[in-house]
């Protein structure tokens, strides 16, 4: 992949497009006041599915997701309809392309049942990001140069506007494991990082003579590798215990920053990724 920019190079039109959504003339996000926040915003397309932030709440967490459908057109289309009860703050198409739905200011629809560091609203802490791509099956793809840049260049304005850690760059995955996958292992944190947006470590090596023991790994391998996961803000219980709750935190992890083999088993190598995570992120480990 070509290497991104954290200035961004991403084109916006000179002036954004203001879509005519005559089911938003009753709610406060219509277009005629759904005004772009980042020059970069080529089109606008409001949507329904919006409300207030709980109060007290602005955004912590940039969410990242992938659209998961056949075109960028139809996801946009079902974000704005009021029957798909979601939406996102934008949506960016293969080409670079940014359709703004919803005022980053406002509560957009779009974790769904999710978590992250005791918190359950994740709606009222994030700002979220649809990046268009088919999803998971036959025509999971990667994500292309144009697609990266303006995903980096937006990215880039959230996070000063909102003052986001690099630890709340999230994927949907992270604050929902085992319910979501996206935007999935072809998703390039790495070249987000290396420009300051998320956070991201080298993983460990996978060693594929020694893996096998870790489908029994001990209690106290449990509770280790539990506690670091929930001191970097994952919705986990520590007490030693192996269940299908853990083991989907555990691929969700594997996804984000063990991409290379994301299955839930807790191996030396996904022992030693977390650990050399939270290093990084000068975190204490959770009690």
């Amino acid at each position: 992949m070509t290497p991104l920019k954290r200035s961004g190079k991403a084109v916006p039109a000179k002036k954004p497009v203001v879509e005519n959504v005559s089911r938003a003339a009753a709610i406060p996000n219509r277009a005629s006041e759904l005004i772009p926040d980042s020059p970069l915003v080529g089109r606008v397309h409001p949507s329904v599915n919006v409300e207030p932030r709980k109060v007290g709440f602005k955004p912590t967490i940039l969410l990242m997701h992938y659209t998961g459908m056949p075109s960028c057109e139809r996801a946009i289309d079902w974000l704005s309809r009021p029957e798909s009860k979601v939406s996102s703050h934008y949506v960016i198409d293969i080409d670079g392309t940014i359709t703004q739905l919803v005022n980053e200011g406002m509560r957009a629809w779009h974790a769904g049942v999710s978590i992250w560091r005791g918190e359950t609203d994740i709606n009222s802490s994030s700002v979220g990001i649809e990046i268009h791509n088919p999803g998971h099956g036959e025509n999971y793809c990667d994500f292309p140069d144009a697609q990266m840049q303006s995903v980096a260049a937006l990215s880039s304005e959230i996070i000063s506007r909102w003052n986001i850690a690099p630890e709340g760059v999230l994927g949907h995955s992270d604050v929902a494991p085992g319910r979501k996958i996206d935007p999935g292992e072809k998703f390039d944190w790495k070249c987000l990082a290396n420009i300051g947006i998320g956070r991201w470590v080298e993983p460990e090596p996978i060693d594929e003579h020694i893996c096998s023991h870790s489908l029994e790994p001990s209690n106290d391998d449990i509770a280790h590798v539990q506690r670091l996961l929930a001191s970097y803000g994952y919705g986990l219980q520590v007490n030693g215990q192996l269940d299908d709750k853990v083991r989907d935190v555990i691929r969700a992890f594997q996804i984000h920053f063990r991409p290379q083999r994301a299955d839930g088993v807790i191996d030396p190598s996904t022992i030693a990724t977390v650990e050399r995570l939270i290093d990084a992120s000068n975190l204490s480990p959770a009690s």
